[in-house]
């Protein structure tokens, strides 16, 4: 299985203006992309699955906390979920990248920032994401509200 990894952005800022950009990110694979604003900061939409499904992760505005965590372990009947599972990542505008989240992985995410927007391109079509689709409750990893991010 595939681990989650970050595809590197940047900044570029002159008297015109600032460009973000994500040069080494490749569309192959994507079928569609949706975008998440949440009405309030603090909200937590967690935690969502996919064992076939690829997800590419953008934050154009605001900021996020966002966790994942491999579905296997999460499905194997366990009863009690740690922390230590979970790797968290923080996905900001003022430092772009893109955070990549191969199949077979859980997520969830929580606002840091008012207004903030968050992009999802998948590897799926709607129809085929709702056919391989797992849900467990938001506190299922508690991990909202913490400081230790990488």
């Amino acid at each position: 299985m595939e681990d989650p990894r970050t595809i590197k952005g940047g900044l570029a800022v002159d008297d015109r203006g600032m460009l973000t950009f994500a040069n080494d990110f490749e569309f192959d694979g994507v079928k569609r992309f949706y975008m998440v604003e949440n009405f309030e900061r603090g909200f937590i939409r967690a935690w969502h699955g996919h064992q076939r499904e690829a997800k590419y992760v953008f934050v154009p505005q605001g900021s996020i906390v966002l966790g994942v965590v491999p579905l296997t372990e999460a499905l194997v009947g366990a009863t009690h979920h740690t922390t230590d599972e979970v790797q968290q990542y923080v996905l900001s505008a003022k430092k772009p990248e893109i955070l990549y989240i191969p199949p077979g992985y859980f997520n969830g995410f929580q606002t840091l920032e008012d207004n903030t927007k968050i992009m999802f391109f998948s590897t799926s079509t709607l129809e085929e994401s709702m056919q391989d689709d797992h849900r467990l409750p938001w506190d299922t990893w508690s991990i909202w509200n913490r400081r230790d991010y990488r």
